[in-house]
């Protein structure tokens, strides 16, 4: 009897001792939490300091330089993103601490959510998205803190444009109920919808939703913080969703006096129906320049010969300043996501492409695998643009065949130099091949190759010296001989000579020229012209000088006197 007595003393001091332990650490988990939302806090405080510093600097520059407007705007909105994403985490670590307060004032509701709504419609129109807003009824009275509401449409709506793919439907719904102390606000969507299994996870903090799979980029914080900001009110949030078919948030908040606490009543304060919160303005795309419509065109001083860049980048103020400032030395096409940048690098002559990685429809990493095992675009150089800073992120992009890595933010100076490397390279192999003679060339088609691009240069010497005389033999019967693409052609023959098809097949008429004019030093230039495939003996002349710095003619005269 003793002995069981023993036991069970032993058994419940035990049983004490491991709760005890599960406490303690609890408690310690719970004191760095509150720590670390501390220091979360503190940083984000410190990174709203900066902003305000550069956002008046940005105003004050305005003032002194109003010619660069469209620059202004453009870190001014950057400003502003930055700003709300930094506001979410203030709102966040507030409400984790229980320091999130409710501040309604008195208004027309329906007038200033349809507003407030209505400046997220560029976003809409950027996706491709058709957007509705329908409010029943069209006004009316009620209690709201306009900064938490602004808050919660946002993040519903922005959250919809995410996973409706393009020429989707997002609406947004608002109703009274039949007391008409509660409004009702409905986002619905035709997207691709949520797991069920993911449902209950759906407004837990950092939950991962499903970026990866849409290629899109979150916080995890978003519907969580509008949860609580909708339990703060003393509402109710649901979510309704079936794969393929799209998703329904309905949010229900109360709206009369009686709802909220005497603390949480401003009585001094009306809503501006005319000023919606800056939390949803940033979206509001002020800019000519931010539009894809304006992205600008090539500089005049860019000639046919220039090499030709493909940016592939979602975020559409990031790539119209990289087209700006590369538009001025390179050709630049551009696109918004993996999926357009492929159908490009198909149908187009190219000489290097930048993509960022985080992109919808195909990121990055994917693309540079498809462009890497297609034979006929595999020399095509790619520098990935990403947020990722790891070393392992670095590693995986280089395996699958990128040929450069920039984390960002980069330098735009910096992206440039990594280009003229690349760009430095196919100039040598230009010149190296330039600099043979028609002889050297010549062998080349001789000699049994033993790679794949020697096996290419042998068949692309061998197409132009068969049509050496003929004056139309020109790149689209070159490719059509070569059994590829005129884009595919220029790709590849870039890759291997440096040259584009004009340029080759020009660059092989010359040698042939000069070493034609050697061997018969008494040819009249007309003669020679026609002999290498040239139409008019006038421009085969600029051709020749340019080539070898002196006129056919003086050329042909100073070997007959040498004879």
């Amino acid at each position: 009897m003793q002995i069981l007595f023993v036991i069970i003393i032993i058994a419940v001091i035990a049983a004490m001792a491991y709760v005890g332990r599960k406490l303690y650490l609890k408690s310690i988990m719970m004191r760095n939490r509150v720590h670390m939302s501390s220091i979360y806090t503190n940083i984000t405080h410190e990174l709203l300091t900066p902003l305000t510093v550069i956002s008046a600097s940005v105003e004050r520059l305005r003032e002194q330089e109003p010619t660069f407007s469209d620059d202004y705007d453009l870190m001014q909105l950057n400003i502003e993103r930055m700003v709300r994403l930094l506001q979410q985490i203030l709102e966040t670590s507030k409400s984790q601490s229980g320091e999130l307060k409710l501040v309604v004032a008195h208004g027309d509701v329906m007038q200033y959510i349809q507003r407030t709504a209505l400046c997220i419609e560029p976003l809409m129109s950027k996706r491709r998205l058709e957007f509705t807003i329908d409010c029943q009824p069209k006004s009316m009275l009620g209690w709201i803190d306009t900064d938490k509401l602004d808050k919660i449409i946002y993040n519903l709506l922005s959250n919809a444009a995410k996973y409706t793919g393009e020429n989707g439907k997002v609406e947004l719904q608002v109703n009274t109920n039949k007391t008409y102390d509660h409004i009702i606000i409905k986002v619905i969507d035709n997207g691709i919808g949520i797991p069920k299994e993911k449902q209950k996870d759906l407004f837990r903090r950092f939950f991962d939703g499903q970026y990866r799979q849409q290629q899109t980029i979150g916080t995890g914080l978003g519907l969580a913080l509008t949860r609580e900001l909708v339990f703060l009110h003393g509402g109710n949030i649901e979510c309704e969703s079936e794969e393929g078919k799209g998703t329904t948030f309905t949010v229900t908040l109360p709206i009369n006096k009686e709802s909220f606490s005497a603390s949480q009543i401003d009585e001094s304060q009306k809503v501006d129906i005319n000023t919606a919160r800056s939390v949803i303005l940033d979206l509001a795309i002020r800019m000519k320049t931010t539009t894809e419509d304006s992205i600008p065109q090539p500089m005049e001083n860019v000639d046919d010969d220039s090499y030709k860049l493909l940016i592939i980048e979602d975020n559409v103020e990031l790539l119209v300043l990289m087209h700006q400032l590369l538009g001025q030395k390179y050709r630049v096409t551009t696109a918004s996501n993996g999926q357009e940048g492929l159908d490009i690098i198909n149908n187009s002559e190219l000489d290097l492409i930048i993509s960022d990685v985080m992109m919808p429809v195909m990121d990055g990493y994917e693309l540079t695998r498809r462009v890497k095992e297609d034979p006929n675009t595999s020399h095509l150089p790619i520098i990935l643009l990403t947020a990722k800073t790891q070393e392992e992120d670095r590693t995986e992009a280089l395996k699958i065949g990128a040929d450069d890595y920039v984390t960002k933010p980069f330098k735009l100076g910096d992206l440039e130099l990594r280009i003229n490397n690349i760009i430095e390279n196919r100039k040598r192999i230009q010149r190296e091949f330039s600099q043979q003679t028609a002889e050297e060339t010549q062998q080349q088609v001789s000699i049994e190759p033993v790679s794949a691009d020697q096996e290419f240069l042998k068949r692309a010497l061998d197409c132009v010296y068969k049509h050496l005389d003929d004056a139309d033999y020109d790149r689209d019967a070159f490719a059509s001989d070569m059994g590829a693409s005129a884009s595919t052609l220029y790709n590849k023959l870039r890759s291997v000579t440096g040259m584009n098809v004009s340029g080759f097949i020009r660059d092989i008429r010359m040698k042939e020229a000069k070493r034609i004019a050697l061997q018969q030093p008494d040819l009249r230039v007309s003669d020679l012209a026609y002999k290498v495939g040239f139409h008019d003996p006038k421009y085969f002349s600029t051709c020749f000088k340019k080539t070898y710095g002196v006129q056919p003619s003086e050329f042909l005269e100073n070997l007959s006197k040498d004879q």
